[in-house]
């Protein structure tokens, strides 16, 4: 047989390399053929367990947050005559925080007051005439309720008189005035930014397969990154809710100490290590 012509047998070998599947690793060789090497299978690929580790030991940053925070607003509308507490200032339960020029107001209260003797006055003589039957019943209790609406004036214009001046809810420091002295403000305009900061909290995201050993009054360390120090924490709330997209929940804790050094809005590093 020449070299130009080939028979159906010398096909087979040939075709046999093209159709055997790619088992093994090792190239195999055909006499008469070039030498094919088969693909290494693929290696198993484990996503469950590696996702569920890569969320467990993920970074978990937390800010630090006052216990208590709120913006005081005027109720009535006037004129800041003092603000006797300055930003970053310390402040104690009760203390006046602002102080309004209420000059009106107590005019207003002053009118009230002396509407209210004139009733009282008008009243109380028709008592003595209803007595005497020298007065109608009407009369008499037209007066008393002229008496009563006068008294009404009265307190609500006290009521006014005393938004004159914003205590404090709480003890803490002022983080933000928003007004100055001399400055006229309107009813519902914010005023001040208060914090409560005697206990720094601490909030953030844990993966929620946690919550089979994590228990409120459990310690740790959290890092700060404006001091580059560590401090001592311990956990006092578990959220409610598991989001069952990320598999996470919130959780809050509290610094477990007193460091004046740390103020509201640093933030840091979480250091816990899962059991």
């Amino acid at each position: 047989m020449s070299q130009r012509h080939f028979g159906l047998a010398s096909l087979v070998p040939i075709l046999t390399v093209f159709v055997q599947p790619a088992l093994a690793a090792e190239p195999v060789k055909v006499p008469g053929a070039a030498t094919v090497v088969a693909p290494v299978s693929a290696v198993p690929v484990t996503g469950a367990s590696t996702a569920s580790a890569g969320l467990d030991k993920r970074e978990i940053r937390a800010q630090l947050l006052p216990r208590r925070y709120t913006t005081l607003a005027a109720e009535i509308g006037a004129k800041v005559n003092r603000l006797p507490v300055p930003e970053g200032g310390s402040f104690k339960a009760g203390q006046a925080l602002i102080s309004f020029d209420c000059s009106l107001q107590q005019a207003q209260l002053n009118k009230a007051r002396a509407a209210l003797v004139a009733a009282e006055k008008t009243w109380n003589a028709n008592k003595r005439l209803a007595e005497m039957n020298s007065v109608g019943m009407v009369e008499l209790e037209v007066s008393e309720a002229e008496a009563a609406k006068a008294r009404a004036e009265v307190a609500s214009n006290a009521a006014v008189l005393g938004k004159c001046n914003v205590p404090a809810p709480f003890a803490g420091r002022v983080a933000e005035q928003k007004v100055r002295e001399q400055q006229y403000v309107q009813p519902g305009q914010a005023l001040l930014d208060i914090i409560d900061d005697s206990v720094l909290e601490l909030e953030f995201i844990v993966p929620s397969s946690w919550l089979v050993w994590l228990r409120s009054g459990q310690s740790f360390k959290v890092d700060i990154d404006e001091t580059r120090k560590s401090y001592p924490a311990k956990f006092i709330r578990i959220g409610a809710r598991v989001d069952p997209v990320s598999q996470s929940v919130k959780v809050a804790a509290a610094i477990d100490g007193k460091f004046p050094e740390l103020i509201a809005g640093m933030s840091g590093k979480v250091l816990i290590t899962p059991p």
